[in-house]
């Protein structure tokens, strides 16, 4: 079967497109592109050391298309570490975007990326807001925030409060991390 090649060469042009970006670029990592690198870091060290592959290219894949959609501002630091990460599955394309960002020597001799376990932590959350038992919603709180905050939260949400106008809320369910359901007559 050769239907799945062109999903790899797409793949592969997008990296070599993002490395292309982070040779003239001297952008600053901002904080989503520095999480969402060091949680790639951790899922493709994990998943080579258990031989899950597939899984660790998925990773590099959400990372590339990440990077991509920063256009010219990729930071020169994510497209090495991309670079390596990519190297044990695609020595030859991690070896051409290694030299493409300026550096002699092969990747080999690099060190592996080290990531930072506070990065890799999600301080927030997304949760779904129903009102009367029906989805109208989602919101994105802290991890630990009280039912107060995601009620003040969820009143910003345009659906929600239309639902509420001019009704009394009769009861309040919240389940921490995971929904918050108004009933309102």
């Amino acid at each position: 079967q050769t239907s799945q090649v062109s999903g790899v060469v797409r793949f592969q042009n997008k990296l070599y497109s993002v490395v292309k970006a982070a040779v003239n670029s001297d952008a600053a990592m901002d904080d989503e592109t520095e999480k969402i690198l060091h949680k790639t870091m951790k899922k493709v060290t994990e998943d080579i050391e258990s031989m899950g592959f597939n899984t660790a290219i998925s990773a590099l894949m959400v990372l590339t298309n990440h990077l991509l959609g920063l256009k010219d501002q990729v930071p020169k630091e994510a497209a090495e570490k991309l670079a390596l990460m990519v190297s044990p599955m695609a020595p030859h394309l991690g070896e051409e975007c290694w030299n493409m960002l300026g550096h002699e020597d092969s990747l080999a001799y690099h060190p592996w990326v080290e990531y930072k376990e506070e990065l890799c932590v999600d301080n927030t959350i997304k949760m779904g807001v129903q009102v009367n038992g029906k989805s109208r919603g989602e919101i994105e709180i802290a991890k630990d925030a009280s039912q107060e905050d995601a009620m003040e939260e969820a009143m910003k949400q345009a659906k929600v409060s239309a639902q509420l106008d001019g009704k009394d809320i009769k009861k309040v369910i919240f389940v921490p991390g995971r929904i918050l359901n108004i009933v309102a007559k």
